[in-house]
């Protein structure tokens, strides 16, 4: 399969058909473009802006203050769910001691929190199809925040099998979250 990179157009060819799975990702060119799998299709998404790392950055600060020392805040960390499902989540919380031993991919039970922060390439993807991805694979906490929204903090928590309705918080709301530590935050600090 081909794609023409709209920065250089340049044809890229890709190193198999879909649909794709994990090992055929790992094959990909090393250009610029984070690749993930829904059902062994193919999600592309630019590198993140600079407001978007800067976002993820304070999340990582905010959650640095709390995190227990027996955890971990990591970015961008691959996420094998299954040999067709893949995400690249921008913040995870792990067990410490995985860090050292985990090797090139976390599966979903060595997340305690999964984080996405939205863009207007992700948002649609980041609130329907990952919301559900991450529910199915059993991802205790998921994080959306919304930068566009001042920003807000949409926290979906695990029932059963599925997310309940997400607790929001705006900019300018604190939020007391218990899971998966105790963690005061007003979302503005997250703000670029």
């Amino acid at each position: 399969m081909a794609t023409i990179e709209p920065s250089t157009k340049r044809t890229v060819v890709l190193p198999a058909a879909p649909p794709y799975t994990v090992d055929d990702l790992l094959k990909f060119p090393d250009d610029g473009n984070r690749y993930e799998l829904l059902n062994g299709s193919l999600l592309v998404s630019p590198a993140p802006s600079p407001p978007h790392q800067l976002m993820i950055t304070n999340i990582i600060v905010a959650l640095q203050r709390a995190v227990p020392p027996h955890l971990t805040t990591l970015s961008t960390v691959n996420l094998r769910i299954s040999d067709k499902d893949y995400y690249i989540p921008d913040i995870v919380v792990v067990p410490r001691k995985l860090v050292d031993t985990v090797g090139l991919m976390f599966g979903p039970d060595d997340l305690l929190l999964a984080v996405e922060v939205g863009s207007p390439s992700t948002k649609m993807r980041d609130e329907a199809v990952k919301t559900l991805g991450y529910a199915q694979a059993r991802v205790p906490v998921y994080w959306r925040v919304e930068p566009d929204e001042g920003p807000a903090l949409y926290v979906y928590e695990l029932d059963g099998d599925a997310y309940g309705p997400p607790a929001v918080y705006k900019a300018g709301s604190v939020a007391e979250l218990s899971r998966p530590f105790p963690l005061t935050v007003d979302p503005a600090a997250f703000a670029a």
